[in-house]
């Protein structure tokens, strides 16, 4: 069964982006972090981008709510503890390596 699309806030996006702008991170990175597809952030960024141009407000007028607040720190965090582990296992290894070296 397919999974069901997820609709994002106009908050959520607006910050994706802010973290693009404020981190110097990119869009991939930003949206790694989240647990985003990456192309979800570069089209969210480019909105942004279009809709200052224009003058107009961003995101507006949507306002439908799919993954409250704590939601989307939860997915952050999950991310965030598969990285660490991630790193955890390398360094194992790695100790494991020179450990047996003469």
């Amino acid at each position: 069964m397919p999974k069901a699309r997820e609709i994002y806030t106009a908050q959520f996006k607006q910050e994706a982006v802010q973290l693009v702008k404020t981190t110097g991170k990119s869009c991939a990175e930003v949206a790694r972090d989240l647990g985003l597809p990456p192309h979800y952030v570069v089209r969210w960024r480019q909105q942004v981008e279009q809709q200052e141009r224009a003058g107009r407000p961003v995101f507006s007028g949507r306002g439908k709510a799919a993954l409250s607040e704590q939601e989307s720190r939860l997915r952050a965090l999950e991310r965030e503890l598969d990285v660490t582990r991630q790193e955890r296992d390398i360094l194992k290894k790695a100790l494991a390596f020179f450990a047996k070296q003469p």
